[in-house]
């Protein structure tokens, strides 16, 4: 058993939230070789690189599956933004159990399952930062109302722009799970323009970032920072300057295996994204098929092994709750796919 000292160099798990427009997403894009999963879009006039646009969650696991399989693809990995991440969470957990939203379960069972799928999707995200890649997660900001309970009234805060009934939950965890927290703000000073004291008028707009708890926000750091920040890379640039080591660890066999194998081989360039697919197909579908190869014939005969409908039903037949569900369940249909592939 080993003793050591000293501080360990190693990647960073951070968080950047703030209003909108303010500019996080360039903020992100400042920090060493990032690889962006822009779920929200905010990207599409920005000279970055990026991973496709997930359609699911199910191919967002698969993404971050491949960066983990893959950790030299980047030294960052940009999820812009974990608002978005919430929602397709949410609807990949109703779609799962055929439920119209999260409230749907009864008895907070549907805010449970989310709170465990968040902290499993965080889990593969440290298992990205084991390897020696900054994550970052960016966030909008809103206004809530706070009311501590050792104290009386309410003021206003900002908070992660997460969902009104779970910000409880998954914020809280992903504030935990992060190394840094940064809010970004416009930073205005507020003056009086009479001798009485009773007009006032704001003056400023500068933007900074603020890296330590106050009433008003959240935020945190483990690196000593300053209070206040001017919101530029360089502000923090020293912290991701020290080569971070990854984390040895053993391979892993995992089911969901195979679909990550043909993802990373995969190239904007390939025949695999000129494949056409019948359009009664939803795209979220196609987005999976053609991630794994899978052909409309191996769909077919999947879902006539399985007993779900005959192999000639016309795709324009199939009811909406079948592609919901065979989004949810699609690591365990590919498997099915594979064996099938194989064993002709």
């Amino acid at each position: 058993m080993n003793i050591t000292k000293g501080k360990i160099a190693k990647a960073q798990k951070v968080v950047i939230y703030g209003v909108e427009g303010i500019g996080k997403s360039t903020l992100a894009s400042r920090f060493p070789d990032p690889v962006f999963i822009d779920i929200e879009g905010s990207t599409s006039n920005m000279d970055v690189a990026r991973l496709d646009k997930p359609t699911s969650y199910t191919i967002l696991k698969n993404q971050l599956s491949f960066i983990a399989a893959n950790p030299t693809a980047c030294k960052t990995l940009v999820i812009d933004t974990v608002d978005w991440v919430e929602k397709m969470v949410i609807e990949d957990i109703c779609m799962a159990h055929d439920k119209k939203d999260i409230t749907g379960f009864g008895y907070g069972e549907g805010f449970i399952k989310l709170e465990q799928e968040i902290g499993r999707f965080l889990n593969k995200l440290s298992d990205i930062v084991e390897k020696g890649v900054n994550v970052i997660l960016t966030a909008h900001a809103i206004i809530r109302k706070f009311e501590q309970p050792d104290e009386m009234g309410a003021y206003d805060r900002y908070e992660l722009k997460l969902g009104n009934k779970t910000t409880g939950k998954t914020a809280a965890l992903v504030k935990e799970w992060a190394d840094i927290v940064l809010f970004c703000n416009y930073k205005t000073q507020v003056f009086a323009v009479d001798d009485k004291g009773t007009k006032h008028k704001a003056q400023g707009g500068e933007r900074v970032m603020y890296t330590a708890h106050h009433p008003a926000w959240d935020a945190k750091n483990r690196h000593g920072l300053p209070f206040e920040l001017p919101m530029k890379y360089e502000s923090i640039a020293h912290i991701f300057d020290v080569k971070a080591e990854p984390v040895k660890t053993e391979p892993k066999t995992e089911a969901t295996a195979e679909p990550v194998k043909e993802q990373q081989e995969m190239r904007p360039e390939d025949p695999i994204y000129a494949k056409k697919y019948d359009d009664a197909i939803p795209i979220s579908v196609q987005d999976l098929m053609s991630i794994s190869e899978v052909t409309e014939d191996e769909l077919r005969g999947f879902w006539q092994k399985v007993g779900h409908f005959p192999k000639d039903m016309p795709f324009g037949n199939v009811p909406q709750d079948y592609w919901n569900v065979l989004i949810a369940n699609w690591n365990s249909a590919l498997k099915d796919i594979v064996n099938a592939r194989t064993n002709k």
